[in-house]
């Protein structure tokens, strides 16, 4: 298998959303996109699947030798092959590729938040430096697009850690700040164990919102003249912002099921949304 191969091979199996907005790109940019999806997916299964603390700590420096070795033209592995083949193309800077990985990491050193301010620093390593990197693929002609891949990545991280309440607590992590649980009065041993109350729905709305204000700040940051290259993240928002309004219409119970799109809706979505943007 080629290295372009494995990396779309990596995207369609990961069943994530972001495939579905790669779909209606040029050969050449979806080529790149796959690839930076395939090299998130790979350091982060490194967290998520890697039980061994140190184990997982090793292999994410693996990852950050090979960063190195995509920039000096000698990659090992399928993922840094296809990143080296897209890099004389797309700028993609090498310290941004890192930071997704200190993102990562950071998984690794702790499991709790303190307040909004410390989330913000994870979520901006682990998705709004992927949107920056991904609008660069993607195209702009004005900076001020820059500020809405940031806005956009952290919008997507948010929703994420909305849906995945239940499953990040079965990994012992609560990414919600501790901050908003004291706030509604949410015990961290009830997100724990589970126990669905009107006061964590409470807090779920409020972070429900607070998704909704970065999407809203995202997309006022987009210039006119940047929308078409910037399709694919709206297609990527179109799907998110849908998912987050089931999970609402659910009444948030996300403690003992993941609520997501079956793939005909969200390639519905990605087509129409493509269409009209």
């Amino acid at each position: 298998m080629n290295p372009h191969a494995y990396c779309q091979d990596k995207a369609a199996k990961s069943g994530s959303s972001f495939y579905y907005s790669f779909l209606f790109l040029p050969a050449e940019r979806r080529q790149a996109i796959t690839a930076l999806y395939a090299f998130c997916r790979e350091v982060d299964d490194v967290v998520d699947e890697c039980h061994d603390l140190s184990l997982a700590q090793t292999t994410l420096e693996w990852w950050r030798q090979e960063v190195a070795r995509v920039y000096e033209g000698q990659p090992t592995h399928p993922v840094g092959l296809a990143l080296k083949d897209v890099l004389p193309r797309f700028d993609l800077p090498r310290e941004q590729l890192l930071e997704i990985i200190d993102g990562m990491a950071m998984d690794l050193q702790q499991t709790r938040y303190l307040d909004f301010k410390n989330l913000q620093l994870y979520c901006y390593r682990v998705a709004s430096v992927v949107g920056l990197l991904a609008a660069e693929i993607f195209g702009y002609t004005d900076r001020a697009t820059l500020k809405y891949a940031h806005d956009l990545g952290l919008a997507f991280q948010l929703t994420n850690i909305i849906r995945d309440v239940g499953e990040d607590a079965r990994r012992g992590r609560i990414y919600l700040p501790i901050e908003d649980l004291q706030r509604f009065n949410v015990p961290a041993a009830d997100i724990l164990e589970a126990r669905h109350s009107d006061n964590f729905r409470a807090l779920m709305e409020f972070q429900a919102e607070r998704a909704r204000h970065y999407y809203a700040q995202a997309f006022a940051h987009l210039p006119a003249a940047d929308r078409k290259s910037q399709r694919p993240g709206l297609v990527m928002a179109a799907i998110y912002r849908t998912l987050l309004d089931e999970i609402a219409r659910d009444g948030f119970q996300v403690l003992d099921r993941r609520t997501s799109l079956t793939p005909l809706r969200k390639l519905w979505i990605a087509w129409r949304t493509w269409m009209k943007a």
